[in-house]
């Protein structure tokens, strides 16, 4: 086998593929090998990545509610094969904002969002994961910034990160590990003006040693790593570009 089929026969799931870096972490893992199971709301969505992808028979898609319990249930009842690989990359923006203007309703709504689909998908797929498998979270780089008005934000990729090490003890040999993206130029930004979003990357480029803010491609190159590498277990990563350090810039 060669390393580029490094995953030949193995089988991945990625939850939130339909765009962004659910969808390059599917097409990277396809072009090694995999079958690749991607899962999320829109089933229009869904198509659209399927065809980006162009994976062939070794892609497909199936919409999937990570929000609904029962839903997530039935999915990996449905699933007839043992997963060896589930990345789990829902992203969501509720919870943002000034403490001092923060609704604990919109902070709740954040957890809502991920956290609690999080823990519903791992503890569904449980059952259907290979003993020596994997399973990568992607949380986000608030749990460890120091921005205003990304208190919730922290709180929430906080505890999905604090889950990781305790986890991979707990459910060894399956190995838990977990992606923490910096800016990502990805469609979760298109809720920003065109205009303004540039700017914004503009700016943050500036002051990232990376020189860029990242791609999804950057941090499915990571989620790779993580799934093909049965040495890391217990370890978040920053992707980040640097921004994390302490530059004083």
């Amino acid at each position: 086998m060669t390393e580029s089929r490094a995953l030949e026969g193995q089988f991945a799931i990625v939850v939130g593929g339909s765009s962004g870096v659910g969808e390059a972490t599917a097409r990277l893992l396809a072009a090694e090998g995999a079958s690749v199971l991607i899962a999320g709301r829109d089933e229009q969505r869904l198509a659209a990545a399927l065809e980006r992808i162009d994976g062939g028979d070794a892609v497909t898609g199936q919409r999937l509610d990570g929000a609904d319990p029962a839903a997530i249930a039935a999915f990996f009842e449905g699933i007839g094969r043992p997963v060896d690989h589930l990345v789990l990359a829902l992203s969501g923006a509720a919870g943002a904002g000034p403490i001092s203007a923060l609704d604990p309703k919109d902070l709740a709504a954040g957890f809502d969002g991920k956290f609690w689909p999080f823990l519903h998908l791992l503890q569904a797929a449980l059952p259907r994961l290979s003993v020596d498998g994997s399973v990568t979270f992607v949380t986000a780089a608030s749990a460890n910034a120091a921005f205003p008005g990304t208190a919730g934000l922290a709180a929430i990729n906080g505890a999905l990160q604090a889950m990781v090490p305790p986890l991979a003890v707990e459910l060894a040999p399956l190995r838990i590990n977990a992606v923490s993206p910096g800016v990502i130029d990805t469609p979760w930004w298109d809720r920003v003006p065109a205009a303004h979003r540039a700017e914004l990357f503009e700016g943050l480029a500036a002051t990232t040693p990376a020189g860029r803010v990242g791609r999804a491609e950057d941090v499915a190159q990571v989620i790779r790593m993580l799934v093909g590498n049965t040495f890391m277990t217990g370890t978040v990563i920053n992707c980040t570009g640097g921004a994390n350090l302490p530059t004083g810039r």
